[in-house]
């Protein structure tokens, strides 16, 4: 590849051809994404999965098991992040929210218009704009990118989103990157968990591996070096 500008989607494809398809979120139930959100607080994807899964396998994940739940067997599980303590008590007040706004039944809550369903998501503890956003992406519900930090970081590297003054700026300026990919919601997935990837492993915030990087000819960043 030439030195040159990279489209999103021609990155996208070197990203999927270097790291192989990536693993899927483990559900697409938009409660249990507001779940696996706060499960493990600052864990590494790896961990918040296994959190969830033992929330899953030894608890439950409907509101109703998790308000019945000992404390003890809550804190066992967001043990795997940190803040234990504090993360057990935000699950039973996800549960809570979730019984007394919406039925128990978020789905439903989140299939009208995009604006509507971001507020709705928005009350649970931790979740915020890109946090809904990504919810949205993975219950299929609305196609957006939604990318976590280290995926923005890399779109902002390669010049194909502007860093502005603030985070939120930055964030709300991927979409207009995001429309050079298909509105399909399985590719935004997958473009979504690709870039995270990338920014987990080479395109790091401090010392980024430009040299192992299959993006390297054609970004910004390594072009100024």
């Amino acid at each position: 590849m030439s030195r040159r500008s990279i489209t999103l989607d021609r990155a996208i494809g070197l990203l999927r051809a270097h790291y192989g398809q990536p693993e899927a979120l483990p559900t697409s139930d938009p409660f249990e994404l507001v779940l696996l959100e706060n499960v493990a607080y600052l864990a590494s994807p790896g961990r918040r999965r296994t959190a969830f899964e033992a929330l899953k396998r030894t608890v439950g994940t409907s509101p109703t098991a998790i308000l019945q739940a000992d404390a003890h067997a809550l804190e066992r599980i967001t043990g795997h992040g940190i803040l234990k303590a504090k993360f057990a008590s935000k699950l039973k007040e996800c549960a809570r929210l979730v019984l007394e706004r919406f039925d128990g039944d978020l789905r439903a809550a989140i299939r009208g218009p995009h604006p509507a369903a971001k507020r709705a998501l928005r009350c649970f503890p931790g979740i915020g704009e890109p946090g809904a956003e990504k919810i949205l992406l993975f219950s299929g519900q609305h196609a957006l990118l939604a990318p976590e930090s280290n995926g923005l970081r890399v779109l902002v590297r390669l010049g194909l989103v502007r860093e502005e003054s603030s985070y939120s700026r930055t964030y709300a300026a991927s979409r207009r990157a995001a429309e050079a990919l298909s509105r399909e919601p399985h590719a935004l997935q997958e473009a979504h968990l690709l870039l995270r990837e990338h920014g987990q492993t080479l395109c790091r915030r401090s010392a980024p591996r430009c040299d192992a990087c299959p993006l390297e000819a054609g970004c910004a960043y390594a072009r100024n070096g």
